[in-house]
């Protein structure tokens, strides 16, 4: 392509280029010289799970991969025992090695049903940033003044409310911009959240005389709840390696405001698709339903094959239309020995039965009347419940569990 065919390719559904200008003239150099760009994505694996939140950014990469640049997802093995204090009020959890590394595992099979195996290339942070002296973090510290760092959102926030702010989260923009000197990254990719970050790196690459890599920012796809960012840790998320089932299930309960949002964001149809869909929704000749069956569909087939998405869209209408139960219910075994007469508290069972993480959790999901046993709603957070094997117990509309008494 010319740079100005891969000028429009890559330009589309981005949210914002820190510069365009840069942009054209690094493409235009790179097909003077002959040379791909390298294009840079880091993950920190804080999570063991991609969403369709991180697939937006992901499925950009794969435009540039298509069109011959080196794509390099930076795993931020190093950066993850830290965390990134972005979006946060409060310092995170430091992990352990052991967690970001199982994490990371993860992170690199799930991301590769969307980037080429073939033309990524996965590079580990710690491999430079675990090698610098004391003496050349204070160089690197040396760089930037606290002034600037306080005005970061989540860190002048926390200073006028006096909370806590750690003295190690400060290195966090420094050693996520340290990774694009260390790669000599051309463009570096993320979410509009991560502009101060990215923006870190042009600063950092300017200091040791690179160009400084272009930002390209993407825009933050609204959880299922249709109000925050889609998140494993506020719960609002369709991860990419989850059941076609349950992937067709929670696109199906996304409010009809945020629809159009996940067409455009979460498929690969094409713009005049998306258009017609939009139009015939405002016209009333489309119903919402029906978009969104589509918009399921296109979501499971993208990451399980049109097949899976077919047999998820039969089992749904299986299960919510007529009532059934899906044809593979999770089994829950439950200890003979934690029985009381045969009987458990019900919100003690939701938790073994692998359907809440609390007991507390349980209680709220009972209140609001999405716990049934047998088909019968529990209404009462104090019930004690009879248990035999083959009883299934179910919360909301898509979680299922049947009790095998060992």
């Amino acid at each position: 392509m010319t740079v100005e065919e891969q000028m429009n390719v890559l330009k589309k559904k981005t949210a914002e280029i820190v510069s365009e200008e840069d942009l054209r003239e690094k493409l235009e150099r790179a097909q003077r010289a002959s040379r791909p760009l390298r294009v840079k994505l880091g993950l920190d694996p804080s999570a063991p799970d991609i969403h369709l939140g991180h697939a937006v950014v992901l499925r950009k990469l794969r435009e540039f991969q298509d069109l011959g640049h080196e794509v390099i997802l930076v795993v931020g093995d190093f950066t993850g025992r830290i965390g990134d204090p972005t979006g946060k009020s409060e310092a995170r959890r430091q992990l352990s090695q052991d967690e970001v590394v199982e994490n990371a595992r993860t992170y690199q099979e799930q991301a590769h049903k969307i980037l080429d195996p073939a033309k990524t290339r996965i590079a580990f942070n710690g491999e430079w940033l675990s090698k610098l002296m004391f003496e050349d973090v204070i160089k690197l510290a040396s760089k930037y003044t606290v002034a600037r760092m306080l005005e970061r959102e989540e860190f002048s926030e926390r200073f006028r409310e006096e909370r806590p702010i750690y003295i190690h989260e400060f290195f966090y923009p420094f050693m996520q911009a340290y990774d694009s000197v260390a790669l000599r990254a051309d463009v570096e990719l993320g979410g509009t959240d991560q502009k101060f970050n990215i923006l870190f790196g042009r600063m950092l690459q300017r200091e040791y005389d690179q160009q400084p890599q272009v930002a390209m920012l993407m825009p933050i796809l609204v959880g299922t709840d249709g109000a925050k960012k889609m998140s494993k840790s506020v719960g609002n998320y369709i991860g990419v390696a989850e059941p076609p089932s349950e992937m067709y299930g929670k696109t199906m309960s996304i409010s009809d405001d945020v629809m159009m949002t996940f067409y455009e964001l979460a498929t690969t149809l094409p713009d005049d698709e998306i258009e017609a869909v939009r139009v015939g929704l405002a016209s009333g000749r489309l119903h919402p339903r029906d978009a969104k069956r589509r918009l399921a569909r296109e979501i499971v087939a993208l990451y399980h094959g049109p097949r899976a998405a077919m047999a998820a869209e039969e089992e749904f209408d299986a299960v919510f239309r007529e009532g059934n139960l899906p044809e593979d219910v999770p089994e829950a075994p439950i200890s003979g020995a934690d029985l009381e007469d045969g009987r458990m508290w019900c919100p003690r069972l939701i938790v073994a039965a692998g359907l809440a993480d609390s007991t507390s959790e349980a209680r709220r999901l009972i209140d609001q009347g999405a716990v049934r046993v047998d088909d019968k709603r529990v209404t009462d957070p104090q019930a004690y419940v009879a248990v035999r094997p083959g009883m299934v117990i179910r919360v909301g509309k898509r979680r299922f569990a049947r009790v095998r008494v060992d």
